[in-house]
């Protein structure tokens, strides 16, 4: 071993602890609280206290628990939901500034930091996971209420702390802000991000091409002009491999599955049932949401 430096821990094949959450469909809408998963927690959170520690360690679940769509593709060791919104909330400090003189940066990355926090309780309920739209909105709201006053209410009190992160998070729900619109855009190009890296991780092995949808929820020019560009890399990755780039091609997934290309009919149907069809208020602001 060199003089000043230390050996390096043995490493472990163990698989990465894996918090994630499942989306309980077969219940009733409207049965689930956030009790639901506190009462199968190894520790609960002391609710009521003073200090934050108790939400520090409930946030540990975002770093382990799994994004769900990815697992139908055979990614059992994917990204968490802790990565996405880190890469999102980066994403948000390079905005073009011919877009970012019209935003409150700050509050952009603190809303991608935020947006997902409930899935700490909630899980990652995707499209297919027969929980519909409302019932997930419902479950996260509860989730929010239960962080921002049961386990920070009384952390430094009067601060307005909790109550902004509350706040901040409503403000991406509703959709209605221009800052709300950016994130929701950046959402979809961090998922797009992701794709396009499994896809090439995998060597054309794997064709995820159903996400690429999301592209065309895109609102905002400076974000379509990112998405353009990647989905051209894309492309152009397939065609070295003498694919199409993805639509109408099975491939086979690191699971040894055969996966379809593209969206299918029913696929389509359900995700253009969960996420809207575009014409509702905060589909048409490009809030539409977005979930593997």
């Amino acid at each position: 071993m060199a003089p000043g430096k230390t050996e390096d821990p043995p490493q472990s094949n163990a698989a990465p602890t894996d918090t994630s959450v499942p989306p309980n469909p077969s219940l009733p809408d409207g049965h689930w609280t956030p009790e639901t998963v506190l009462s199968t927690l190894p520790t609960r959170p002391t609710t009521n206290s003073a200090s934050p520690l108790p939400f520090f360690h409930l946030l540990e679940r975002l770093k382990t628990t799994k994004r769900e769509g990815w697992r139908r593709f055979g990614i059992h060791h994917g990204e968490s939901i802790g990565d996405h919104m880190y890469r999102m909330s980066i994403i948000t400090l390079l905005c073009p500034p011919t877009l970012a003189a019209r935003l409150d940066i700050s509050k952009c990355t603190r809303m991608a930091l935020v947006h997902d926090m409930a899935e700490a309780l909630v899980g990652d309920i995707t499209p297919v996971d027969g929980v519909s739209k409302g019932e997930k909105s419902r479950r996260e709201a509860e989730s929010m209420d239960f962080l921002c006053a049961g386990l920070l209410g009384r952390v430094h009190a009067g601060s307005g702390q909790a109550e902004g992160i509350r706040r901040l998070w409503q403000e991406y729900e509703d959709g209605e802000t221009a800052e709300s619109v950016f994130v929701h855009d950046v959402d979809k190009m961090e998922l797009l991000l992701q794709m396009m890296e499994y896809e090439r991780s995998r060597q054309g092995k794997l064709d995820l091409g159903e996400f690429a949808w999301v592209a065309k929820r895109i609102v905002l020019p400076e974000v379509q002009a990112w998405a353009s560009e990647l989905l051209g890399e894309r492309k152009e990755f397939w065609g070295r491999l003498g694919k199409a780039d993805g639509v109408g091609t099975e491939v086979e997934s690191d699971a040894g599955q055969v996966e379809s290309a593209g969206l299918s009919d029913e696929r389509r149907r359900q995700q253009d049932e969960y996420y809207g069809n575009g014409h509702g208020h905060a589909e048409s602001n490009g809030a539409a949401e977005t979930s593997v």
